[in-house]
């Protein structure tokens, strides 16, 4: 991609047939870092203005990084975007503590999808 003059290269793209939408990549050698929002978010933005076709979905994107910054991530509000971020192992920790994160993720997969919407009373109407 080119942007007031200057290159930028995606890590990978993918086009994902089921979502109907572009796919971007991003991996990262180190810990998350803020401005990574901000350089995943002008490529999705290049890519639904110039690559996005009639009747796709806004494209969306990984960042694939050796550490999470769970708090940064979630401030940032990155899944508003469009954007997730994930880990990265580039060797498997020993079984007790695979089997330690395994289970905290499962937990907190659970908790996530058993989480309901805030009702919000509005005059007296619970919407």
């Amino acid at each position: 991609m080119i942007i007031d003059g200057d290159d930028h290269y995606l890590d990978l793209l993918f086009f994902h047939r089921k979502l109907r939408r572009l796919v971007v990549i991003e991996l990262k050698i180190d810990k998350f870092k803020a401005k990574y929002k901000g350089q995943m978010e002008l490529y999705l933005k290049w890519l639904n203005k110039y690559e996005k076709q009639e009747g796709e979905e806004t494209p969306i994107g990984l960042i694939l990084c050796a550490e999470a910054s769970k708090e940064q991530i979630e401030l940032l509000e990155m899944h508003k975007d469009g954007i997730m971020v994930a880990e990265y192992w580039t060797e498997l920790p020993p079984k007790k503590l695979l089997e330690e994160k395994l289970h905290k993720a499962l937990i907190e997969a659970k908790a996530r999808i058993n989480q309901k919407p805030p009702q919000i009373k509005i005059h007296g109407v619970q919407h």
